[in-house]
């Protein structure tokens, strides 16, 4: 028997030993995404009663042993959107934190079992919300109340203006922000046409589309009635979509922007952004802003419009091993960088009482 015996432990043995390089690999690679997906920054899970719901927010604070911060408070995009962002915001979080900032942000109504519909919600529930959350933060030891900002992306440019003129705020940092909504619409739609190649025909066919939308839109149709006339066909149209759309389609940030004046604005804006016109939001923003001389306008010519390299956002593949081994690698050069100068450039970034 032992000669039948001896040969297959030495295969066992042999097999086992081949695996512990491929386990050493795993494990190594293990460590790499642990450190890297750790933010030196303290996080804690808070509740903010707005209207009679609950706003489920997270709370990211510096680790520099002072009693009192700074705050940015984060205003969303469109969509389905967590406080995190899917941790997507936590780079942008520690370098804040590094400039003596906390920051807040919260799960949109409806995501992550918040409570109501995100759908439901115009601009100006937006701004409401948000100013909920800067008088509960103003009620916070932990929070310097004279040193709360605003940080918000795409969709929050209809917010952010609109926030300003409830409360006041120290600064705002504006990300790929919108100005007009039909507009905005039109840029997206031709870009997204041009980026596929498409044909001449289909062009003219999907503005023909667009424009019936909008005929609608003006006449207040009900989604039945949209269906209908697009021939039964939603395309992806859902009726809490459609009624988010009806709401909201008028809004246009130029006005609003004026509660933005004698305030520090950073203007961030990407080089291939297919979703916003970013050449129309700077000359918007400079003809209402720069008079007070309290505007910053940064570019990034390598960045899409959610501010990462465009080389990384065209690959899903590597998009996700970015962000699982090198997660503030996916921002366009500078970009973090020029966010944490900015609020350093305040002035204000620690408290003085230690």
């Amino acid at each position: 028997m032992c000669p039948k015996i001896q040969p297959r432990r030495r295969g066992l043995r042999i097999a086992v030993w081949s695996l512990v390089p491929i386990l050493v690999v795993a494990a190594g690679l293990v460590g790499v995404m642990l450190w890297q997906n750790s933010y030196d920054m303290d996080e804690q899970r808070v509740s903010i009663r707005h209207g009679g719901h609950t706003l489920n927010g997270v709370l990211a604070t510096p680790k520099d042993g002072r009693k009192r911060h700074g705050l940015i408070v984060y205003v969303h995009g469109d969509g389905p959107i967590n406080a995190t962002h899917d941790d997507g915001y936590k780079p942008m979080w520690e370098a804040n934190a590094k400039a003596g900032y906390a920051s807040l942000s919260w799960d949109k109504p409806g995501i992550a079992g918040a409570p109501g519909n995100w759908l439901d919600q115009s601009m100006d529930d937006r701004a409401d919300e948000t100013a909920a959350a800067i008088a509960w933060a103003r009620a916070r030891p932990d929070i310097d109340g004279d040193r709360i900002g605003l940080w918000g992306a795409s969709q929050a440019g209809w917010v952010l203006p609109k926030v300003a003129a409830k409360t006041p705020v120290s600064f705002v940092i504006a990300v790929s922000p919108t100005i007009n909504w039909l507009q905005q619409g039109r840029y997206n739609l031709l870009a997204e046409l041009r980026a596929d190649g498409a044909s001449a025909a289909r062009t003219k066919a999907e503005i023909t589309k667009s424009n019936t939308t909008r005929r609608l839109l003006r006449r207040h149709a009900t989604f039945e009635e949209y269906v209908t006339t697009m021939g039964g066909d939603a395309d992806g149209m859902t009726a809490g979509r459609w009624n988010f759309i009806s709401e909201n389609y008028t809004a246009d940030a130029t006005q609003d922007l004026r509660a933005l004046r004698g305030v520090p604005v950073m203007l961030t804006l990407a080089g291939h952004d297919i979703n916003v016109d970013t050449a129309d939001t700077e000359r918007v923003y400079r003809k209402v802003l720069d008079t007070g001389g309290a505007l910053t306008v940064k570019h990034y010519p390598d960045a899409t419009h959610s501010l990462l390299k465009q080389s990384i956002e065209q690959s899903g593949l590597k998009t996700t091993l970015t962000a699982l081994f090198s997660p503030r690698s996916l921002f366009a050069d500078g970009f973090l960088d020029g966010q944490h100068q900015f609020l350093t450039d305040l002035g204000q970034g620690t408290d003085a009482t230690p």
